[in-house]
């Protein structure tokens, strides 16, 4: 009976094979925590990237307000959340929805001076900015 076990007497080799596979299951579950971490993080980003809209106009109108025309050239809705103009936030038409290849004018409300140069900043829900500088007539 002593003679059949004679495999397991010998246990030398034992250490190093279930080391070599803890570490295994270490580094697979690692890539997989990894992997999943990722494509959260970049899922975002990538419908922030599809996110374009293109400043076609803007008129500086008599009633105190900017019209701003925008077109939706992304692969994704855009929300429009917030205004500024020089890095100050303004009223505007909400809800304002941009559908894919949907364009509309965008009403800002606020005081403009003639000959004036003003930075008017577009932000998405997404966080997306659309700015330019325009002058005023």
């Amino acid at each position: 009976m002593r003679r059949t076990f004679w495999v397991f007497e010998d246990r030398k080799g034992v250490t190093p094979v279930l080391s070599s596979l803890l570490l295994t299951v270490v580094a697979v579950a690692a890539m997989a925590i990894a992997t999943t971490a990722t494509y959260v993080i970049t899922a975002n980003l990538r419908d922030e990237m599809s996110e374009r809209v293109v400043v076609e106009d803007a008129w500086f109108n008599s009633t105190n307000t900017i019209c701003v025309y925008l077109r939706n050239t992304g692969r994704v809705a855009v929300h429009i959340s917030t205004v500024y103009i020089n890095h100050t936030s303004q009223l505007f038409t909400k809800p304002f929805n941009l559908e894919i290849g949907e364009n509309r004018w965008l009403t800002i409300y606020g005081d403009w001076t003639s000959n004036s140069l003003y930075y008017i900043d577009i932000t998405t829900t997404r966080g997306a900015h659309f700015a330019d500088y325009y002058k005023a007539p």
